[in-house]
């Protein structure tokens, strides 16, 4: 069939939106009609090929819509659902096996491969000269596009009247700033939090933790803009980092620093920041996406006193449960995701990616023509 596609060509190049074929369905694979899809920095990691992908190629991993066909083994989804689009696993090596499928052993493989699990591929350019190969399967979805060949693990199925423009950030950054909070903090209501880097990732880990009970809750960033949205989001205290040391202002407020933090600005100096405003015995969470390379050092006494620091992928989530569960807390009016977001035309994506970068704007999504 003939998508809409927005296509990189060259290292660090723009988009360009082009009509390609994509495959009909195959076993265990589901077609869905996307009606929006986020934009992550790990769209732009992959297109300036510090996570290289094959070139052409297809970004977007943060797709949401309906499904509009099925393969012939899919049981759990049919056309018509709306669905998150999220990470792919095999479901076969030993951590999936342990139900830790965010750090299956072929991830990485199935993210930025640009092919299937086998190897092969599913978009086309037809010309005059014949058919040239485009790289998908982008998170195994490929979402910057009006149609997305996704698997039956990595499609979940959401409430019907979950609206269909706002899915596709579940799928990604929010679910592993609220993953991190619930699947692996696990705050104790009344306990301190902190969140260096109030962007999407910050802010969704701000509303699970004013969900979870925190108290005080605090936000740290470098933008006036995104600290004032994190107040209104919950935070008890915010700190702008470069007016005041993080450090001292989080021991001044909690007296011994926080029981769990999270870093989620991928900056060295705030992830040290971030550790050192640990309470003994606290948990800082790294969620930020730093580009290969990106080095931080500790003072290890600090480590010492019982404090632990541990990375997180896709908030340790089990898609199929915590998607529609985070999905539940937006409609009920406790996870008002849509307070972070500016919805832009697909035709705009080079604008919305630029804008993203430049972070005049939170949480960039792309609205697919209907």
């Amino acid at each position: 069939m003939q998508v809409t596609a927005a296509v990189v060509r060259e290292t660090g190049g723009a988009f360009g939106i082009e009509t390609l074929e994509l495959d009909a369905p195959r076993d265990g694979e589901v077609l869905v009609k996307i009606a929006s899809s986020g934009i992550c920095h790990t769209d732009m990691h992959a297109r300036d090929r510090y996570q290289p992908v094959p070139l052409p190629a297809v970004f977007g991993h943060e797709g949401g819509g309906v499904v509009a066909a099925v393969g012939a083994t899919v049981t759990k989804l049919k056309p018509g659902d709306a669905v998150v689009l999220c990470y792919p696993s095999c479901g076969r090596c030993d951590y999936c096996a342990r139900r830790d499928w965010t750090y299956c052993t072929e991830g990485r493989r199935l993210k930025h491969g640009g092919a299937r699990a086998d190897g092969s591929t599913t978009l086309r350019r037809v010309g005059p000269g014949g058919a040239e190969v485009v790289h998908g399967n982008f998170f195994q979805q490929s979402s910057f596009a009006t149609y997305a060949l996704a698997t039956e693990r990595n499609a979940v199925k959401v409430r019907a009247d979950a609206p269909r423009h706002l899915l596709g950030p579940f799928g990604c950054g929010i679910n592993t700033g609220a993953g991190t909070v619930f699947n692996v903090l696990k705050p104790a209501p009344g306990s301190a939090f902190a969140v260096f880097g109030a962007g999407s990732v910050g802010l969704a880990a701000l509303m699970a933790a004013r969900i979870a009970g925190c108290d005080p809750i605090v936000a740290v960033d470098v933008r006036a803009n995104r600290l004032a949205l994190a107040r209104e989001l919950g935070a008890s205290h915010t700190i702008d980092a470069t007016a005041e040391d993080p450090v001292a202002r989080l021991k001044a407020i909690t007296g011994r620093g926080v029981a769990a933090a999270i870093e989620a600005s991928a900056v060295p100096a705030a992830f040290r920041q971030a550790v050192e405003s640990l309470a003994p015995r606290g948990t800082c969470c790294l969620v930020g996406s730093a580009r290969p390379g990106t080095d931080v050092a500790f003072d290890m006494p600090t480590l010492q006193q019982g404090r632990i620091v541990r990375g997180i992928i896709q908030g340790d989530s089990e898609p199929d449960v915590f998607l529609p569960a985070l999905v539940d807390h937006f409609m009920a009016g406790r996870f008002p995701i849509d307070r972070l977001v500016t919805f832009y035309d697909f035709a705009d994506i080079n604008r919305a990616v630029a804008d993203a970068v430049a972070g005049t704007t939170i949480k960039a999504v792309l609205r697919m023509p209907s």
